[in-house]
């Protein structure tokens, strides 16, 4: 379709806002900073567009997508808008502006897409009174690198004008092709809304063995699953890979249709917000159950009775049975990469399968230029995000699939699998407590002192007595990560502390909230190699662990809470 009527090239005036640096997953602010303060959006994508040389920008093709949020359509037009003014060549957008986060690192690298722009706040809450967010991906398809951010901040804080062409209309409901005539000096602007599963359905296609699960989901002994999409994105994926692909039945697939605000509750798979999938399970008839959040990028994986599998155990379990996927059958594995948060269990796979192991800070992009030199295969985070060289983004159906290759190939439920997997590897108990919104000075200084406190020359030599256990410490320090690709080093990512046991304790400011406030996040893991003791409840077994991050951090006092936000 062509559009002869020439599009104006304006050009706005603008004053630049102090808080538009990109944290772990781009800028996410609450949805009434980006609709109701003045030039927001428009200043943060100009940032973006600009944080591209020029002569690279021109003519350029990009992506994007967005997980249906409120405010998505009307941050849609403006973001095609200005793309149109800042001589972007073409824009390729998914199906009414809704593409999932690992189907947008897809389409950027298969048809080599300078980069994506993606419309999410993730997990975080939808609708007018909840956040909103955008991502820049960049080339190889994974997120920005900090020298991009840093490019991107840089220009932020000296924005005087941005560029943008209000008269282009897109109608985001039409597949097909839409050609601009612009007013300026660059060439013919391009939209192509395209099928929103399409490309990421035919990548999954050539990893997976379909078959294989088509028949655990359709055959005689047919596993029952139920997979909740929580009102994001993923209801797209899910109705048209799980059901119509693979035979689900069409009850099997819940909460799919997109919402602006989720259908009311946080978009976010884990225990608490996914609390109705989780009582379905408790019932015993469904053999295996998943959540996605509202981007698609992190899931939730359930079996029989509620059984949950932790985020970091996923992942070692996923690694120790790769050989059960096609693709990984044919390229072998070239190495694991965990963030440093994440508990250990990955570490043992990898010694037992004799490949390295890769110990990264928090944020998904410290795992591209792994895989991109061809070093790591599989990788994950504690925060219910896993993926694979296959795209350079956390992927949950990704994830969901080699969970149901697993139960095809060694025709087993998800316990069974999962305490197979301790029996031989030993089991890290682990858990996770959320300080949300706490007063920013109050999160550096407690962050600052508990960093004297473990740096100091006596530290290790500590020994903490909790009932009648005795922890010993083994070492301590502020993690530090230098990159094996490029020597890049990047410091203060965490606080941690081992023990002798191989327990361990870290801490962390987290960088992806959208509200006010820091968020202050304490981790305990605690390694059980007794099949016998694997059982247990894991609040109990980690019990005297959280007792000693409290009193060495004083966090209840300094922060005047008397409990965490959240337990994961």
């Amino acid at each position: 379709m062509h559009y002869s009527t020439k599009r104006a090239r304006e050009i706005e005036r603008t004053s630049p806002f102090d808080d538009q640096r990109p944290g772990t997953n781009g800028l996410r602010r609450k949805t009434a900073v980006f609709e109701g303060k003045k030039n927001y959006l428009q200043n943060y994508i100009q940032s973006v567009l600009s944080s591209i040389d020029l002569r690279d920008r021109q003519g350029c093709t990009m992506v994007v997508g967005s997980d249906g949020r409120y405010f998505s359509r009307a941050a849609t037009e403006i973001t095609v808008q200005m793309a149109a003014a800042n001589g972007i060549g073409r824009l390729v957008i998914g199906h009414n502006g809704l593409l999932s986060t690992p189907a947008v690192s897809c389409i950027i690298r298969k048809i080599k897409a300078i980069g994506g722009i993606i419309l999410t706040a993730s997990h975080n809450p939808g609708g007018p009174g909840g956040d909103f967010g955008v991502k820049f991906n960049v080339a190889n398809g994974g997120p920005s690198p900090d020298t991009v951010m840093e490019k991107i901040a840089q220009v932020s804080r000296t924005l005087e004008e941005y560029a943008i062409c209000p008269d282009l209309r897109i109608d985001l409901a039409r597949l097909g092709r839409h050609d601009f005539d612009l007013e300026n000096k660059f060439k013919p602007f391009r939209v192509e809304i395209v099928d929103s599963v399409e490309l990421y359905l035919n990548l999954l296609r050539t990893i997976f063995d379909f078959n294989a699960i088509k028949s655990l989901l359709t055959g005689p002994e047919q596993l029952k699953i139920r997979i909740d999409a929580m009102n994001g994105v993923m209801g797209l994926y899910v109705r048209r890979i799980m059901c119509d692909e693979l035979g689900a039945p069409a009850n099997a697939a819940v909460n799919c249709v997109p919402m602006e605000d989720f259908g009311g509750r946080p978009p976010e798979p884990n225990l608490t917000y996914a609390a109705p999938l989780v009582d379905a399970m408790k019932g015993g008839d469904i053999g295996f159950g998943a959540a996605f959040d509202a981007d698609g990028d992190r899931y939730m994986i359930l079996g029989e009775n509620g059984f949950f599998v932790n985020p970091s155990d996923s992942l070692a379990v996923m690694a120790a049975n790769l050989s059960c996927i096609p693709y990984f059958r044919q390229l072998g594995l070239k190495g694991f990469a965990r963030s440093m948060a994440t508990s250990t269990a990955l570490d043992r796979v990898a010694k037992a399968l004799k490949v390295a192991l890769y110990e990264t800070p928090t944020g998904w992009r410290f795992f591209g230029n792994l895989m991109d030199s061809g070093r790591c295969s599989l990788c994950g985070e504690e925060s219910f995000g896993t993926s694979s060289d296959h795209i350079r983004e956390k992927d949950g159906l990704w994830s969901v699939l080699v969970w149901l290759s697993m139960m095809a190939a060694r025709k087993q439920g998800v316990d069974e699998i999962v305490k197979d997997h301790w029996a031989k590897l030993g089991r890290n108990y682990f858990c996770r407590f959320d300080y949300e919104g706490v007063d920013p000075r109050a999160a550096f200084y407690l962050m600052k002192d508990l960093e004297g406190v473990i740096t100091d020359k006596a530290f290790p030599s500590q020994k903490f007595a909790v009932g009648n256990t005795v922890y010993s410490v083994e070492r301590a320090d502020n993690f530090e990560y230098v990159d094996p690709v490029d020597g890049t080093v990047v410091r203060n990512q965490g606080l941690r502390i081992v023990f002798t046991d191989a327990s361990r304790l870290v801490f962390r400011l987290s960088g992806s909230g959208g509200g006010a406030g820091a968020t202050v996040r304490i981790y305990a893991e605690s390694l059980e190699r007794d099949p016998e003791r694997q059982n247990r409840e894991t609040q109990a077994v980690l019990g005297p662990l959280i007792a000693i991050a409290l009193k060495i951090s004083d966090i209840h006092e300094r922060t005047g809470r008397r409990s965490p936000t959240v337990i994961t």
